[in-house]
């Protein structure tokens, strides 16, 4: 028999609309399930053993992170099924950059009140993205929390453990001077940014749905929703082929906070500003919010999700395995002696 308290029902907090949301994410949850998954979703922790067959010093890699105030839009526009899949990119994608197998997630989902089939469309996302980066939803809270959050609102939280071999460890201690930079394109303005986004656009469910020209007819809420690309696949295929020296995921700081982070103190970034592939969605909010250039850079990824740097003589290489999984990867720049910064020229 399951509990019941109609006292805590009353005050805003129903148990048994949580066994009910458990019973909806099952059947995602279940296609997240990897050969190392020990136990079943309802324990108090999640088990996972680690196959480590080739690896000889195996290092765990966590990483955490949240989708911000994204979830603004899907509130108003009512859509719940991919921001769960912006909670797994931002976690896995960090991890990813070391060169580190992502293995288990576990997402954290607070609310107002819960509505079972809302939460369940929420985990839908959640366990798309782990589905799609091999990783295994191996756990994960619901918390109803009247009074702290409005009835129709809710925040989602992820974390992500992986493992890499210490001798392959993606550092970026073997960064040189002429090294040549690879973009990822992105799939938007995934998950970082949107205070801003929602300041110039006023967002409200009105302003979501009118259509622009500039975004190819789609919606601006289509647009902005857009779930946050996921490379892991893209990214491990690659250090399969190449040497990759370095790995930068572009995301809150845009590319001047996020790209030295992946450089020795003696080197410097030189993007070369007409390689970039700039995305419809970046112009447009730079034209409405009259932002320049130089905020655009440093507050988004300007349509570039993720920047690796392999040795001159292994670009054409890494370009070829990059195609191979489906990635339109292009050089954007190269790495010039300088003081641990980015020149946009």
């Amino acid at each position: 028999m399951k509990s019941h308290s109609e006292s805590y029902k009353a005050a805003g907090v129903d148990v048994e609309a949580g066994y009910r949301a458990v019973e909806l994410m099952k059947e995602h949850v279940k296609r997240t399930v990897t050969p190392g998954v020990l136990s079943g979703i309802g324990g108090f922790g999640g088990l996972f053993e680690l196959d480590l067959t080739g690896i000889t010093k195996p290092v765990l890699v966590s990483g955490t992170d949240g989708v911000g105030t994204k979830l603004k839009l899907a509130f108003l526009m009512d859509k719940h099924d991919t921001v769960g899949i912006d909670c797994v990119a931002m976690c896995v994608n960090d991890i990813v950059c070391c060169g580190a197998k992502p293995l288990c997630f576990l997402d954290y989902i607070a609310c107002g009140k819960n509505v079972p089939e809302k939460i369940a469309e929420i985990v839908k996302g959640v366990a798309d993205g782990c589905v799609e980066t091999g990783c295994t939803l191996s756990g994960g809270e619901t918390a109803e929390m009247p009074g702290f959050y409005p009835e129709d609102e809710y925040d989602l939280a992820g974390f992500a453990f992986g493992v890499v071999d210490r001798e392959k460890i993606i550092d970026g201690s073997l960064v040189r001077e002429g090294d040549t930079l690879i973009a990822l394109p992105s799939t938007g303005v995934h998950s970082n940014g949107f205070s801003l986004v929602r300041k110039v656009f006023g967002v409200t469910k009105e302003s979501l749905e009118t259509r622009y020209d500039e975004l190819g007819g789609a919606t601006l809420g289509e647009t902005l929703l857009t779930p946050t690309k996921l490379y892991v696949k893209d990214i491990l295929h690659l250090i399969s082929k190449v040497k990759v020296k370095a790995i930068s995921h572009i995301t809150g700081g845009g590319f001047y906070e996020n790209i030295p982070r992946m450089l020795p103190e003696n080197c410097s970034a030189e993007i070369d500003r007409e390689a970039v592939r700039v995305l419809p969605i970046f112009e447009l909010i730079a034209k409405a919010g009259s932002i320049p250039e130089r905020d655009m850079f440093n507050t988004f990824n300007m349509g570039v999700g993720m920047i690796v740097a392999v040795a001159p003589e292994e670009a054409d290489a890494a370009l070829a395995a990059l195609q191979e999984t489906g990635c339109n990867a292009y050089r954007i720049g190269r790495v010039i002696p300088g003081e641990h910064e980015v020149v946009i020229r």
